[in-house]
């Protein structure tokens, strides 16, 4: 096989996969995976995959490829290429609108400018001079199937401390369905920016399963809030003022926390701990194992996650799996949401998102925001790209307002 008939095969492959990036695609439970990493990883590296692409292509070119008639088609399968990854770009420096729409809804401003991130962004930038990070401190005593020290937590927050400080606090739950991930890779751009701004953020691990089985993750996040209310004053933080965060499955975490405080069975043994938060931001978060809505058309959820996680059917522990649910446990009391969603997301449907803030809003009588995002797949913020620029911008203006609202409500009260 020639150079000629190489190219243009691979010009091709390259299309296909930003057309599956550009687009919204869904096919066969089996692959939604594979479209995740696809739609992921060119979605939100766009400039960095065309720029590596065209030094290929260029390679490709100084050996007389494009003199050939295949060599032409393949470099227009290219151009066409790069073009959808181009627009698709454009479409995150959109998400500042996106992020703006949702929270003008409660008078908050945001920076909606879709050019401020023009050029070639790092999408690893997750440092800033003013923050230090303390590592893995314990929150849990020798709990079951905590053999490999997961319940510990690491502190993002300012370098400066300040005498008498009552810093803001951000507790940060990360996602891997339950049965993977770590502290030190997914939030971090959110935690940068807001220990850059004066609050101290708490990132955990928690019990992982097969090892760890439904609702241990649960318990863990409230042990974790628990420390917090404990520990957090050592530190300059808050312990009355908490917000809670995460993606996928820290963002059922997150919600299922912020519907349940209180919930003596998730607390056993520290039932008396206050574990309420002020407010929830759960990215691509799982609200509905039972899929009640019908929203996920494909991967029904409870079949992956019962035997790993569950180690049960909904059929033979429906208390558990019902308990579990974030929409069934939407109550009047809520605190404020900000809900994050992308709209292309292959693992976590954007209608699943929908149906939540349907059944919140429904109850509470508090905000509930929702920022659905044009061609964001699941996991885009863990790239600092711009749209997780504009996303975290928004999360933290959210934030900052329910703090104000906190600080004017102690002022009124004092």
């Amino acid at each position: 096989m020639t150079l000629s008939t190489i190219f243009p095969i691979l010009a091709g492959i390259s299309l296909l996969l930003s057309a599956m990036t550009y687009f919204r695609v869904r096919i066969h439970g089996h692959l939604l995976v594979i479209t995740f990493l696809i739609g992921w990883l060119r979605g939100e590296l766009a400039l960095q995959t065309i720029a590596i692409e065209g030094f290929f292509v260029a390679l490709f070119g100084t050996a007389g490829v494009f003199e050939t008639t295949g060599g032409k088609v393949g470099l227009a399968l290219s151009l066409v290429s790069w073009g959808l990854l181009l627009a698709a770009y454009r479409r995150g420096l959109g998400a500042g609108r996106e992020m703006g729409d949702a929270l003008a809804a409660e008078g908050i401003e945001t920076d909606r400018n879709v050019s401020a991130f023009h050029g070639f962004p790092n999408p690893f930038r997750f440092t800033h001079p003013d923050v230090q990070r303390i590592y893995d401190l314990e929150y849990g005593d020798s709990l079951p199937g905590d053999k490999g020290g997961r319940n510990r937590l690491d502190l993002i927050l300012p370098k400066v401390a300040r005498e008498g400080d009552r810093r803001p606090v951000l507790l940060q739950v990360h996602g891997g369905a339950w049965i993977i991930g770590d502290k030190r890779e997914q939030g971090r751009p959110l935690m940068t920016k807001l220990a850059s701004q004066g609050w101290i953020c708490v990132a955990i691990n928690y019990r992982l399963s097969p090892k760890a089985t439904m609702p241990d993750h649960i318990i863990d996040v409230k042990r974790a809030i628990a420390w917090i209310r404990e520990h957090i004053a050592e530190y300059g933080g808050d312990p009355e003022f908490l917000c809670i965060t995460g993606g996928s499955a820290g963002g059922h975490l997150s919600s299922l926390a912020a519907l349940t405080a209180n919930d003596p069975q998730f607390q056993p043994g520290f039932e008396s701990v206050d574990t309420r938060v002020d407010a929830c931001v759960p990215f691509y978060g799982v609200f509905d194992f039972l899929d009640r809505a019908d929203d996920r058309g494909l991967g029904k959820m409870a079949d992956a996650l019962g035997p790993l996680v569950f180690k049960c059917t909904p059929e033979e522990n429906p208390e558990l799996w019902e308990a579990v649910c974030p929409v069934a446990r939407v109550h009047p009391e809520a605190p404020p949401f900000l809900v994050i969603q992308g709209s292309h997301d292959s693992l976590v449907m954007a209608e699943e998102a929908v149906s939540f803030v349907k059944a919140l809003r429904a109850k509470s009588t508090r905000p509930v925001l929702f920022a659905e995002l044009a061609g964001a797949q699941h996991a885009f913020e863990i790239f600092h790209s711009p749209r997780t620029e504009h996303a975290i911008r928004g999360a933290a203006a959210f934030l900052a307002k329910v703090h104000a609202d906190y600080q004017a409500a102690r002022s009124r009260a004092a």
